[in-house]
């Protein structure tokens, strides 16, 4: 029997992690809230307890609903009848998989942070409970929440491109140009291995533009070859990489993540190239798709335009000429999910269009990171993915 059949009104939300200090703790929470679905009522926000309860107080979550282990927010949740029905995941990725578990195996949807694990294995046993639950896991890949990456998307699928031949996909940073020292607690732990994984910058920002890659094309690549390098002396953990990719179908592509890329910020791009146009998408210009057809004229599509597709004018929130941004796409994630949870308290199929990334998304992307850094002990040797 599903035990949140008979609710209404905004999703109660706990959250695990994301306490202060945290940078993505906060967004999570501004994107849960800004459309009106959810209602952050639970947390552990840190494993210490004296910070756990200062950082509930200071987003308002009650005392009594505040906790300092995740297990113990688990259990007790599910049993509250007024407990939360679901959980966003905002800690280290060492933490992904026995916190989702706890939650998953009450029965309570999960949100997690990307990318799913820090492990093969982990993501594996994450996907195994993931598939044991009733529900739902959600995994935030926000950059597919934005309209005109929904827009390439439904251009690539309708044949628009013709025959995909090249994709080429990169995401710039410079943050970790340098050692940041000791107080950076946002690059402690994304450069340790026992708590970010194998990965460094193709863990962090990597598996974005991998799934990027994935979802508006929808081409599988069947091998890489990967040059990774930890630039910053005393690094253990890749802060820069070049992939080459083949894929299903005989096309090609490349993917460049660096965190060490003097003088860019998040330069996240992805072109694609076919047999009769090419498209173009800037993260740091959300709200323009450029298109060029063959021997045509390079045409610039905003969300404005009469030529979009339902997929993104659903996504729209402003008026044409108002920017829309990083915020509104991970609150768009967020809205996606809730028509899923809305649909799974009585069972109804979820409404048409409802799309988001999914725990099979997240095996894929540490399934990429793994055949990196196995591609690059061997020399940038191809691997089979």
């Amino acid at each position: 029997m599903n035990r949140f059949a008979s609710r209404t009104g905004p999703i109660r939300l706990g959250m695990i992690g994301g306490g202060q200090g945290a940078m993505i703790g906060g967004v999570h929470r501004v994107a849960a809230r800004l459309d009106g679905h959810f209602e952050l009522v639970a947390g552990a926000l840190s494993s210490t307890e004296e910070k756990a309860r200062a950082s509930a107080a200071e987003v308002g979550i009650a005392p009594d609903r505040t906790y300092a282990d995740y297990a113990e927010m688990a259990a007790r949740e599910a049993a509250r009848t007024d407990g939360i029905e679901a959980v966003a995941v905002v800690v280290p990725n060492h933490m992904h998989l026995p916190v989702a578990r706890a939650f998953l195996a009450q029965g309570i949807h999960v949100i997690c942070d990307k990318p799913l694990t820090g492990t093969l294995a982990d993501a594996q046993a994450l996907k195994a409970a993931a598939e044991a639950s009733e529900a739902l896991f959600i995994l935030t890949h926000n950059y597919s929440g934005y309209p005109m990456v929904r827009e390439a998307q439904a251009r690539v699928a309708r044949g628009d491109l013709g025959d995909i031949r090249v994709v080429q996909v990169q995401y710039a940073q410079d943050w970790l140009a340098e050692d940041p020292g000791d107080g950076n607690k946002q690059a402690a732990w994304r450069t340790d291995p026992a708590r970010s994984g194998a990965g460094g910058a193709t863990g962090d920002i990597g598996t974005h533009a991998w799934q990027l890659m994935r979802f508006v094309t929808g081409l599988s690549p069947t091998a890489l070859a990967a040059d990774l390098q930890a630039f910053v002396p005393g690094r253990t953990l890749d802060d820069n990489a070049h992939v080459m990719m083949r894929f299903d179908g005989g096309a090609r592509g490349m993917l460049w993540c660096s965190q060490v890329a003097a003088g860019e910020e998040n330069a996240l791009s992805l072109r694609v190239y076919g047999t009769k146009a090419g498209i173009e998408w800037r993260q740091e210009e959300p709200n323009v798709l450029r298109v060029t057809p063959l021997g045509g004229t390079r045409q610039f599509v905003t969300r404005a335009s009469r030529a979009t597709t339902e997929g993104s004018r659903r996504l729209t929130r402003i008026p044409p000429g108002h920017p829309e941004g990083f915020l509104e796409a991970f609150a768009n994630i967020y809205g996606e999910a809730a028509q899923a949870i809305r649909a799974a308290r009585t069972g109804a199929p979820w409404p048409e269009g409802v799309t988001f990334p999914t725990v099979a998304d997240g095996v894929e992307g540490v399934a990429f990171v793994e055949a990196c850094v196995r591609s690059s002990r061997g020399d940038a040797a191809w691997v089979a993915l």
